[in-house]
């Protein structure tokens, strides 16, 4: 890659990894389903008005929507108000690349292989590390909640697989549109208009900062950085700098944010990125080794076309 490129990977990878900050930034003010609905309702506006819909049809474009919007980021929202950690968050939510892996055996039936059953196995024991320490400090809902964030979000690398190669920042921001009006309906129902009413007058300027991150570069503008890169170079080459999210995430929450980082976390933690990267690297290989010419595989959908939210 040239150093120009590599430069612009390293940004996007770190306005992903800083995303999880500004996330709970904003949680302080903003309810959780109404944070998740506006992010949609700014991302979708102005991008609808420049960019045509996707080439695909429009369940796809709704299942998207509902998947990765509603669900997926509702969770995550709703996890992360309730006292999940920004930097954990980062890292527990890349296992949607697993629950990519297990769904595509279902749906696809592309059989994943040994090694990465064992990266699956060694990330689900930091899964499991990290959920019991959780569970003695009354965070096993929130962690519970994430790890769901990352279920529907391999349940939307589904959607894609399904919609073949299409333009992603499109159907992202299309998606965008999908998911707000919903999002906004349950937050009147379930949040409440009093509530909503306090946040928007009470929100300070680095709260409104947050959301904007939150809603532009991290929408707009890494996706689509990211997918020049993809343009240019094979998927082996920009994939790896995916792994780079969680250690900005985590590294970034613990010095922004002061988050504690106890030891089991961070043997969970280790645990996952292991598992991770390990899959990573089985996907390099089979790549390498077909000369990154073959359709993409649904196991390296799940970092290529998504490398964070």
């Amino acid at each position: 890659m040239l150093v120009a490129d590599i430069c612009i990977a390293l940004v996007v990878v770190a306005i992903f990894g800083l995303n999880f900050v500004a996330i709970k930034i904003a949680l302080v003010a903003f309810p959780p389903l109404f944070l998740t609905g506006l992010r949609f309702l700014l991302a979708a506006f102005p991008g609808v008005l420049i960019l045509k819909p996707p080439r695909t049809s429009v369940r796809i474009v709704v299942a998207f929507g509902l998947c990765l919007g509603v669900v997926k980021f509702g969770l995550l929202f709703l996890g992360m108000a309730l006292g999940m950690p920004a930097g954990l968050s980062s890292l527990v939510l890349q296992t949607q690349v697993f629950f990519t892996i297990g769904l595509a055996f279902l749906v696809f039936g592309e059989r994943p292989s040994r090694l990465q059953l064992l990266s699956a196995l060694i990330a689900g024991c930091g899964v499991g590390v990290i959920a019991v320490w959780q569970g003695q400090h009354a965070l096993l809902g929130p962690f519970l909640l994430v790890i769901g964030a990352a279920l529907f979000w391999g349940v939307a690398n589904v959607v894609v697989k399904a919609a073949g190669r299409i333009d992603m920042l499109a159907l992202m921001v299309w998606g965008s549109l999908v998911a707000a009006p919903p999002l906004l309906a349950l937050s009147l129902v379930v949040e409440g208009p009093d509530a909503i009413t306090s946040a928007v007058q009470k929100a300070d300027a680095w709260s409104w900062s947050a959301v904007l991150f939150i809603a532009y570069p991290t929408t707009m503008l890494a996706f689509a950085l990211w997918n020049r890169l993809l343009s240019r170079y094979p998927a082996v080459t920009v994939t790896p700098f995916a792994l780079l999210i969680p250690i900005i995430g985590l590294s970034s929450s613990r010095w922004l944010l002061d988050e504690p980082f106890e030891i089991a976390d961070a043997a969970g933690a280790a645990l996952i990125f292991f598992g991770i990267a390990l899959n990573v690297l089985v996907a390099w290989l089979r790549q390498r080794r077909a000369g990154d010419t073959r359709p993409a595989s649904i196991i390296t959908t799940a970092l290529r076309d998504h490398p964070a939210p």
